[in-house]
């Protein structure tokens, strides 16, 4: 089952922040989990706990202690823990990532119009393979990404937290939604 027919099935992604959110996550019935924790000592492990349980992990590697925002750091978890993809909101790296075979997502903080306007400019110089707005309840600007790049999924990412944020981010136009809250991963 390729990534779209993955996000079809099973449009919400667990996003784990800890041991506790990533034992929850492997036990739910979802197909893709976003690593937002560890370290170069133990990420192996947590991409291995995924993997054991078929599903896709993808770690934020601006979010893994240890590793900075340079090219071996992708090349590291490349080599030592090999997940299925690799989140960040810096272009150089996912593209870097995206050379070495991993699916990229690209995470974008709406915080004011600059930040907005910026999403166009680097989508223009890097097309990753996913990209996650954050907040996800910018149900308009979730449209309007989506409009705007046909054929490139978009999750929304962060504060979702019922059933009701989830039905409206799928209705504005995301493929998918990530959250971190345990309820949201069982709808």
């Amino acid at each position: 089952m390729d990534l779209s027919e993955l996000l079809q099935e099973t449009p919400v992604i667990a996003a784990v922040k800890d041991e506790d959110g990533l034992k929850r996550a492997l036990q739910c019935d979802i197909h893709i989990i976003f690593v937002l924790f560890g370290t170069v000592c133990n990420i192996d492990s947590i991409v291995a706990q995924i993997k054991a349980a078929g599903k896709l992990a993808f770690v934020h590697l601006d979010l893994i202690e240890g590793l900075a925002p340079k090219d071996v750091a992708v090349d590291f978890l490349k080599k030592t823990a090999a997940p299925d993809g690799i989140i960040s909101t810096k272009p150089s790296l996912l593209k870097h990532a995206h050379n070495c075979g991993f699916l990229t997502v690209q995470r974008f903080f709406l915080l004011d119009s600059i930040a907005a306007a910026n999403i166009e400019r680097q989508l223009t110089a890097h097309r990753p393979d996913l990209v996650e707005i954050l907040p996800g309840l910018m149900t308009p600007a979730i449209a309007k990404v989506a409009a705007e790049h046909p054929g490139l999924p978009v999750i929304a990412g962060g504060m979702i937290q019922t059933k009701d944020e989830v039905f409206a981010a799928l209705r504005a136009g995301a493929a998918a939604v990530s959250s971190s809250n345990p309820a949201v991963w069982a709808m």
